[in-house]
């Protein structure tokens, strides 16, 4: 791309599976393993952060859901031996949950997660914004339209989905998920320009997103993980990074990564959900993706529905696109390359 390079974020998993023992006269079985997909109901809900997009990794279920063994609900089915039925998705906004994704509950439900409302307030469309050279974008503005959304209309969205949750699983232990701050300050990938001041207005439109989620989901009593604090240091051009940068392919840019879903994620969202927090330890991991090919057949029932979904993926700036925007500003796109 023009001279450019991606730099990738590459996570390496050790993966080993503990030896099976003996207990009693019976045989104890591995977390996640079939004998024991018979346990409680779990549900997972919501979009792209939930599903798992980031983790490289996607079950073959008919849909662009992006589905992971890899993702966070995964793990943890995988470590309590629960019953997941994997519904997030890549894409997915409030409606799509409604209307793709509650039918998955019942009065059998034991537990939920779930994480929506980025991609109600255009925040793919706002980091595409962000990422062009100042004199391109109008991230501020972008901004500023997101930040709208989320204090005057996500609220009720958010309100009224959660009442639905609660009305279709009433004795569900219901945890909402929310959303990392992605940057730290610096830009170090090719082909993005992030200035420090747009990196600080995204992550205030996160801090932003998650206190109004959280706020809706105390309301309808269910439990609200902040994933914050927990990848502070983590984040995009940070070392070790949970959040990937630019990447190939780039769907999975700006999301996180198997270390962000495994030490991340994982353990934030399994303490409330199960009273204790699981340690995605490699036996868990092997364990989580055994369960690949069983829960792609569960969810390709529901492909048609899927297929509706529309994944939101970010568009790095191309030099066509740069070209084009240097034409109307007046702007020496080589001579501005040559020293940026």
């Amino acid at each position: 791309m023009n001279g450019f390079t991606f730099r990738l974020s590459k996570v390496r998993l050790a993966v080993s599976l503990t030896s099976i023992a003996l207990l009693g006269a019976g045989l104890a079985v591995a977390p996640g393993s079939p004998a024991s997909a018979a346990g409680e109901p779990y549900v997972a809900l919501g979009d792209s952060y939930s599903s798992g997009v980031g983790t490289r990794t996607y079950i073959n279920d008919g849909s662009n859901c992006m589905r992971s063994t890899l993702a966070y609900p995964s793990l943890v089915a995988a470590a309590k031996s629960y019953s997941l039925n994997f519904r997030a998705c890549s894409g997915a906004v409030v409606a799509d949950v409604t209307n793709s994704q509650l039918s998955a509950l019942s009065s059998s439900t034991r537990y939920v997660t779930i994480s929506v409302g980025g991609n109600d307030a255009g925040f793919v469309d706002v980091i595409t914004e962000c990422a062009l050279p100042a004199w391109a974008s109008d991230c501020a503005g972008a901004v500023a339209g997101a930040q709208n959304y989320i204090r005057n209309t996500l609220p009720a969205s958010l309100g009224t989905l959660y009442s639905r949750i609660r009305s279709a699983a009433p004795s569900a232990k219901v945890v909402v998920v929310g959303y990392p701050k992605l940057f730290m300050g610096e830009d170090c990938n090719a082909l993005t320009w992030f200035s420090p001041q747009d990196e600080a207005i995204l992550n205030d439109t996160a801090v932003l997103l998650n206190n109004t989620t959280a706020a809706r989901a105390s309301a309808a009593g269910f439990s609200y993980v902040n994933p914050i604090s927990r990848f502070t240091g983590h984040a995009v051009c940070d070392n070790p990074e949970w959040v990937n940068g630019l990447s190939n392919p780039i769907a999975e840019s700006y999301h996180a990564n198997t270390a962000g879903h495994r030490d991340g994620y994982t353990p934030l969202v399994s303490s409330p959900l199960t009273g204790a927090a699981v340690t995605a330890t490699p036996a868990v991991v092997t364990a989580a993706e055994a369960t690949g090919p069983a829960q792609a057949a569960k969810q390709r029932k529901y492909a048609a529905l899927d297929r509706h979904i529309e994944p939101k993926v970010f568009q790095p700036p191309t030099r066509e696109r740069l070209e084009k925007l240097a034409d109307q500003r007046g702007v020496d796109l080589d001579a501005w390359l040559a020293t940026h």
